[in-house]
């Protein structure tokens, strides 16, 4: 009666184990589905060692009776050849190994012998057990399997600690030990219960995870590896998201070489003004991505000037428009208050993104910019829209349209550069800013984005107020500049001696800067590039504070200019941080603040210098909005930096026909004066290089032919000549693998590449 009660108690526990495990999604592996096979093979044996009590129970005597115990015999079989295979298969590590197949080869043969052979029974009141030929076979079949799986534990003891080991090692002990009792005293039917025990155990030791979990964690690794690839992209492509000011920079930049006089440069030179703001707005934005995925953009209302704005965000994407022949216009309402206050910088991002979405999406057509408000009390509410007759968007699409780095129709737009990045910043801009924007949309006919924002409406400033003006001297400020890169000196230097700086030293790496330390020289301030090889500049740092009694401020110099980098500078111990290309104002800003000098001084600003803004609101009351004829009263009549300029035969238009990336050179130059000079001093550097290249290659050097391309590369960055900057870089990259045969097998395509860059340079240079 006992062991009706054991097998009772199994049955239950065993039917929840495998209903748990049937319900659960499992990993395709070998040893699930062998446990799968040894948990329905458990069930079988209760079943059939239930039927046998019942039947024994009742006293039924008879053929059936045989039958249902020579059953039992073969789940025996099943259970334990089923047991020894998973323990092969986990401690060989082989899926067709020989004792595998050889179990799975006998099972069968083995079964039918188990029908055939003779077996007989005995009932004792409430026990009854089977015994004859039939069981003989597979007690001695039983012992055999038990020796293989120890066999296969000593093989592989050096993992016996593993957990999955544990059922294998409680069957071999307990099951030995009840064998054993069965043998001396048959009545005692445990061996159902105990191979049950051991399946229900396996439960919670085979390498079986939550599959519904790991499709979860793969798709959230997928989503994750998309948005890094995503990101990529985005940062690869931000030369694309900084055109629209750079042309405009650019294009108003040779109308004032074409300018008939002083104040027709001086409004074109405000523009480009403009146009550079806005560049350094779109700069900051990218370079501040971290801010952006944490939600942490900060919104600054300040006062603004509207109709100003507005109007310069229709010039700066007018050159595109143009480029792509579009019918570009734009409304600006009579009505709009003069200043406002908000968060004009992020507005400006909103707008410029939407007209040049239009402009990308858009090849045929037009494109309506429109600036409309309700004012009421002290609250202007703008209604700012952008209307295109470009591609249109489908239904099912709208919803992804402000998803963070999702490009919509991407076989479509394949050959338009983007990030997928703008509309989601835009929305999340605007909901910042407390308002909405809505979408009307109907695909391969156009699109209308309306963007509502309110803007408190602030009284006329005074115009006469004095402003600051800020000032940097460095006349006899002992400066010492650090770069490994020789241009990138010789264009700081050039830049301070704007300042009036005449004392000022270079070296090209942090030893020779630790030996002029060590040598006594005094400096006011050290600038130090951190990106260098051999020493960086942050391990540069550390040993000239290891120096007695040195005291000199040292401020990183480096192009490494994303979000929280001066922060990290200032952990380090540098005592400020400035971003490469430098710009003006963070240059006066750090060495006044780092000499102790004030930063600006108080001046009184003509009253012409502040007609501008009359000027702009004069144009727009008396017509009641801004048409596109607005930017035709402009004395340059196109701005657009690929029109092809003839005032100077080899000029820009030059360098720009064969293939020349000036946009590129600009950005870290700043302006064709210093381009002009760095091309200069690049003509009386590389020829000297180049035969330095050849040797090194001649040699076998890898190690300073490295060296030298990777100064060859840097250079023509500079100076725009991109596609030798990506050959001399590969060079660069295979020569410190010390992969000569690349250096040889591709030296021809850099000769080549170089030879042309320099008949480019020299012309250029000739005919200025």
């Amino acid at each position: 009666m006992n062991n009706l009660y054991f097998l009772i108690i199994s049955f239950i526990y065993l039917n929840l184990v495998l209903t748990i495990y049937f319900h659960k999604q499992k990993i395709e592996s070998i040893e699930n589905k062998i446990y799968s096979k040894l948990i329905i093979s458990s069930f079988c044996g209760i079943v059939i060692d239930f039927i046998s009590v019942f039947m024994a129970f009742k006293n039924y005597h008879n053929l059936f009776f045989i039958f249902i115990n020579k059953l039992y015999l073969i789940y025996l079989l099943t259970w334990i050849s089923l047991m020894t295979i998973y323990t092969i298969v986990i401690s060989l590590d082989k899926k067709n190994n020989i004792l595998k197949r050889g179990i799975e080869i006998i099972y069968f043969p083995i079964t039918f012998l188990l029908l055939i052979l003779p077996l007989d029974y005995k009932v004792e009141g409430l026990s009854f057990y089977t015994h004859g030929v039939g069981a003989n076979v597979m007690y001695a079949l039983s012992t055999l399997y038990i020796f293989i799986m120890v066999g296969c534990l000593i093989k592989n003891f050096q993992n016996i600690k593993q957990k999955k080991y544990i059922p294998i090692l409680f069957y071999i002990l307990i099951g030995t030990f009840i064998t054993l009792i069965q043998l001396s005293n048959p009545s005692i039917l445990i061996i159902t219960v105990m191979e049950t025990f051991v399946t229900i155990l396996m439960f919670f030791t085979i390498e079986n995870p939550d599959m519904k979990l790991i499709v979860q964690l793969n798709e959230a690794r997928d989503q994750a590896n998309r948005a890094n690839q995503a990101k990529t992209d985005f940062l690869s492509s931000m030369s694309h998201e900084i055109r629209t000011p750079l042309n405009a920079i650019v294009g108003f930049s040779d109308c004032i070489v074409d300018a008939k006089s002083l104040d027709e440069a001086k409004e074109n030179a405000q523009d480009i003004v403009n146009a550079s703001q806005t560049l350094l707005e779109i700069v900051n934005g990218i370079l501040d991505i971290s801010k952006i995925e944490a939600g942490k953009i900060e919104i600054i209302n300040s006062n603004y000037n509207a109709s100003n704005v507005f109007l310069e965000l229709a010039k700066l994407i007018t050159p595109k428009m143009r480029e792509k022949g579009l019918d570009f216009s734009f409304k600006i309402a009579s009505d709009i208050p003069n200043t406002l206050c908000g968060d004009y910088a992020n507005l400006k991002k909103v707008i410029t993104n939407l007209l040049s979405n239009a402009c990308k999406y858009t090849e045929r057509g037009f494109v309506h910019y429109e600036v409309n408000c309700v004012n009421s009390n002290n609250i202007c509410k703008l209604i700012i829209s952008v209307e295109d007759s470009g591609q249109g968007i489908k239904n099912g699409d709208v919803d992804k349209l402000f998803t963070k780095f999702q490009r919509l129709d991407e076989e479509k737009n394949a050959t338009i550069e983007g990030t997928g990045l703008g509309l989601a910043i835009t929305k999340q801009l605007i909901e910042l800013m407390g308002g909405r924007i809505i979408v009307h949309t109907v695909y391969g006919q156009g699109s209308k984005f309306t963007v509502i924002v309110n803007q408190k409406i602030e009284k006329d400033e005074d115009k006469n107020k004095k402003r600051l003006k800020s000032t940097l001297d460095l006349k006899n400020v002992k400066i010492l500049l650090v770069d490994d890169t020789l241009l990138n000196l010789k264009v700081a230097t050039k830049l301070f001696q704007k300042y009036n700086a005449n004392m000022i030293d270079t070296c090209d790496s942090g030893f020779l800067c630790l030996e002029k330390i060590k040598a006594g020289k005094v400096y006011d301030i050290i600038l130090l590039d951190d990106m260098m090889p051999k020493m960086s500049g942050v391990e540069t740092l550390k040993k000239l504070r290891e120096i007695p009694e040195f005291n000199i401020p040292v401020v990183a110099m480096t192009a490494n200019a994303i979000s929280g980098m001066r922060e990290k500078y200032l952990e380090d111990g540098f005592n400020d941080y400035l971003a490469k290309p430098i710009e003006k104002d963070q240059l006066i800003h750090v060495f006044n603040n780092i000499l102790g000098r004030s930063i600006t001084e108080s001046i009184e600003i003509p009253k012409e210098e502040l007609s501008n803004s009359k000027e702009l609101k004069d144009e727009i009351i008396p017509i009641g909005d801004v048409e596109m004829e607005e930017l035709k009263t402009n004395k340059c009549e196109d701005i657009n930096v690929d029109k092809e300029i003839n005032l100077v035969n080899y000029g820009k238009s030059f360098l720009v026909k064969n293939g020349v990336d000036i946009d590129h050179a600009l950005e870290l130059l700043g302006d064709m004066e210093m381009y002009d000079m760095t091309i200069s001093d690049f003509l009386d550097e590389v020829e000297e290089k180049w035969q330095n290249i050849n040797l090194y290659k001649n040699e076998n050097d890898m190690k300073n032919y490295a060296i030298e391309v990777h100064s060859l590369k840097s250079d023509c960055k500079y100076l725009g000549f991109m596609v030798l900057a990506d050959i001399a870089y590969q060079h660069e990259l295979k020569s410190k693998e010390n992969d000569e045969e690349f250096v040889y097998n591709n030296f021809e395509e850099l000769e080549k590449e170089y030879k042309k860059v320099l008949d480019i340079a020299k012309t250029y240079k000739n005919n200025k």
